[in-house]
């Protein structure tokens, strides 16, 4: 579980998670493209590159390759480990 909260300490990593749970199944360079119109960050494709790999090493992401291509798809399990750890405790 120490490699989840490592992962999404990150801003940046929290932005790849954010677009890919708008929309699944990214190459690097749609994820690099919609972080730079959508977060403004100007994050060169090697640094998302490593960004992909410490959230696919968390299994907060998985990776398919397909011909050339390399689709990154969201996985929410590791999330939902953290709350049924600490759940959330009913509003008053």
């Amino acid at each position: 579980m120490g490699d989840v909260f490592r992962a999404l300490a990150d801003e940046t990593r929290r932005a790849i998670l954010d677009e890919l749970a708008e929309r699944d199944k990214q190459t690097l360079f749609e994820i690099c493209s919609r972080l730079a119109m959508n977060h403004g960050l100007g994050s060169t494709r090697q640094a998302v590159s490593q960004h992909l790999d410490v959230l696919e090493e968390a299994g907060l992401i998985h990776s398919e390759r397909r011909g050339r291509y390399k689709f990154h798809t969201l996985d929410t399990a590791p999330l939902a480990q953290i709350a049924e750890r600490w759940p959330p405790k009913d509003a008053p």
